[in-house]
């Protein structure tokens, strides 16, 4: 007599928590990311015994330790290369990439670009909060010009990383950004991120409560959110503020704010398109405060074939008739014999 198939357990956010004290200063924002990333591998009912999360140095990169996953603490910078093996040597697992401004963007700047133009299929959470929290406080390469910290205290003189641009030039097929206390809309990223086949970067602004704190209070804080961001949605136009009466349209090849009645948008307000040309994309990236809202969600979401699947590919096509006969391998097609 056959045995019953046992019913697939449904996991929460619980069963992917790994029971560790979570090392982070109280109200720092990392607590909120690694709750949504728990509440949506669990809602995707993500194998944890498939799941591998990989990570730098820096405040972020204790993540693997409070995932009740596969994980490594790594190197300074290194995370996207050893995820790149991970990945390689088991495409079946699902590896997560979590770094930060510094750890991802200066000394991983290198390992990061190679990572996002090979188009792996990973998952690569980028956690910027503007600032070296870790070793207490120098500046990073996100932080914004003039900025006086303790390794820069006339402020810096640097022109700051965009990590959005960043990532676009690498042409990764999936770039987003999200607020680490903007629930909804960082839990909707999260899962599109998780469901899509190729790279997915993901820059998050969170706060940092000790050496930084308030770098994103407009678009954090509940009073000041609505007229502060601007929610990218697929085919809609780009309207913001909390009554819904203001947009971005370009003109003279130039994006600006206009202002009109909630309901009536005028006809010429530009339309959110994913799969745009890279110059609609970029342009999203200089929309900045205080002349514009910041956006959030999916900039861009294209496909294109992995590098997993490619290696692959070259694989089964080296697989030719006589390719086991080591001395074939060996000596090769290029040989020949002197009398």
């Amino acid at each position: 007599m056959s045995q019953p198939t046992p019913e697939k357990k449904v996991l929460t956010r619980q069963d992917y928590a790994s029971g560790q004290s979570v090392r982070w200063c109280p109200g720092c924002g990392d607590f909120a990311i690694l709750a949504q990333v728990q509440k949506t591998l669990a809602a995707l009912n993500v194998p944890r015994e498939k799941t591998v999360f990989v990570s730098g140095i820096g405040c972020s990169s204790r993540f693997p330790y409070y995932m009740n996953t596969y994980g490594f603490h790594s190197i300074h910078g290194r995370a996207p290369a050893i995820a790149t093996g991970v990945k390689l040597a088991n495409p079946d697992l699902n590896v997560w990439v979590v770094t930060g401004d510094g750890d991802g963007l200066a000394i991983g700047g290198n390992h990061l670009n190679h990572t996002l133009r090979r188009n792996l299929n990973l998952k690569i959470l980028l956690f910027n909060n503007r600032i070296y929290g870790l070793t207490k406080g120098q500046y990073s390469p996100t932080s914004e010009k003039g900025k006086v910290t303790k390794s820069s205290p006339h402020g810096t003189i640097e022109t700051p990383v965009n990590a959005l641009r960043f990532a676009l030039a690498a042409e990764a097929t999936f770039v987003a950004r999200a607020v680490d206390t903007d629930l909804e809309s960082f839990s909707a990223t999260l899962e599109r991120a998780a469901r899509h086949n190729g790279v997915s970067f993901i820059e998050i602004y969170q706060n940092c409560v000790v050496f930084n704190d308030g770098a994103f209070y407009a678009v954090e804080d509940r009073a000041t959110r609505e007229d502060a961001l601007l929610r990218l949605e697929q085919g809609k136009p780009l309207i913001f503020g909390k009554n819904k009466d203001r947009g971005i349209r370009r003109k003279d090849g130039k994006a600006e704010v206009v202002s009109f009645e909630p309901g009536k948008p005028p006809a010429d307000l530009l339309v959110h398109d994913e799969r745009a040309l890279a110059d609609y994309q970029y342009m999203l990236t200089q929309l900045e405060p205080p002349d514009f809202p910041t956006p959030v969600g999916v900039f861009r979401s294209v496909e294109a074939q992995t590098y997993e699947a490619l290696m692959e590919d070259q694989f089964q096509a080296a697989q030719k008739p006589g390719a086991d006969d080591l001395e074939k391998l060996l000596a090769g097609a290029d040989t020949w014999t002197i009398d």
